[in-house]
């Protein structure tokens, strides 16, 4: 099968490495420096379970489309995995290329980018999908698992699709592929757990374990995600399982059980989930680039929430902390290593 990745960071590069391993035809657009990798020495993955020796893959790699000839520019599936923020970019680069026939699977974090996707790509079958897998780049060209006990979650973006020959076809390449009838349920799933030590962490340039040790911040994280909660139900979902993720139990301990029950097994549930990797709104902060996926995890929480009347002032605090520091309007130091800042700031949120 001949399939485009588009996006060769380090969820592109694991789902382009397993589908090349598997024998399929893959072609990856990177930038030059990952380009240039691929070609020097291949695209490398430390799994795990094989061993001490990287894993090598020899998939295309190119820049832009337009660098591939005519004959190479027809697939049977094509993969979107950039930031959520760079979704209608992308799909707007894509359009010229690809057939109303070849299905379009979204893999990124957030709520949102389906909906960006098939404004621009109106003809294109979306598929949205959830990576529960922790991924981190070493090098260009160069990832490492750093969790083996989640996998790859579909489900049809449109109405009368079916997406169970792609759950197969990541099953045959290595991956606990599974099918959801609901991508709304998924995607908003997703969300439950990734706002979990992400945007308070970032704003206070702490790890992800100092949030959950700290008790005053815990009560944030708890607070943030129960607001999240009661919009997936405004919006009539019910939060569904993920492989080695049972949302709907993590939601149930986060409503019912003390805190000193809940905290440790969730730093516990958080830290075995992104293994040694950082929260990925820290790395987006850390980067300088002046964009954050906040925008479509708390930021959709934000955003559902007023359509709803439903009152989220720990996600608006964080929200409207961290894109202030995004876009230098607010001095990063102002809230570096200052957890009482932020539980001041949403005091005076709550009035």
């Amino acid at each position: 099968m001949r399939v485009l990745v588009f996006g060769g960071g380090a969820i592109g590069s694991l789902l382009g490495h397993r589908l090349d391993r598997a024998g399929h035809d893959v072609t990856l657009i990177g930038r030059q420096s990952y380009v240039q990798a691929v070609a020097r020495q291949g695209l490398r993955l430390k799994d795990p379970d094989a061993g001490s020796e990287d894993v090598v893959a020899y998939p295309h790699a190119v820049t832009k489309i337009e660098d591939l000839p005519p004959s190479q520019r027809s697939w049977d599936l094509a993969l979107l995995t950039v930031k959520a923020y760079d979704t209608s970019e992308a799909a707007r680069t894509l359009s010229p290329h690809l057939l109303p026939d070849v299905p379009l699977l979204i893999v990124q974090n957030g709520v949102g980018g389906e909906e960006l996707a098939q404004q621009v790509l109106t003809r294109t079958t979306i598929i949205s999908a959830a990576l529960t897998l922790s991924v981190s780049i070493l090098a260009p060209a160069h990832i490492r698992l750093e969790t083996t006990r989640g996998g790859l979650s579909l489900a049809p973006a449109g109405e009368g699709q079916a997406v169970g020959a792609w759950v197969e076809l990541f099953a045959q390449a290595g991956l606990r592929a599974t099918a959801y009838p609901d991508y709304r349920a998924l995607k908003w799933s997703k969300l439950l757990l990734n706002i979990q030590a992400n945007a308070i962490p970032a704003i206070l340039d702490l790890s992800a374990g100092a949030a959950f040790s700290d008790p005053a911040l815990f009560t944030l994280e708890r607070s943030a995600f129960l607001e999240a909660l009661a919009v997936v139900r405004g919006l009539q979902l019910r939060p569904v399982s993920f492989p080695g993720y049972p949302v709907p139990l993590l939601a149930w301990a986060m409503e019912t059980l003390p805190t000193f029950l809940v905290r440790p097994v969730l730093g516990r549930i958080v830290a075995s989930g992104r293994g040694g990797k950082p929260p990925s709104l820290q790395m987006d902060l850390a980067s300088g680039q002046g964009r954050s996926e906040v925008r479509y995890l708390n930021g959709a929480v934000v955003d559902h929430a007023k359509r709803l009347g439903i009152r989220v002032p720990v996600n608006e605090v964080v929200l409207d902390t961290l894109m202030g520091i995004v876009t230098g309007q607010i001095p990063w130091d102002d809230f570096r290593g200052q957890p009482q800042k932020l539980v001041a700031a949403v005091e005076a949120r709550k009035g």
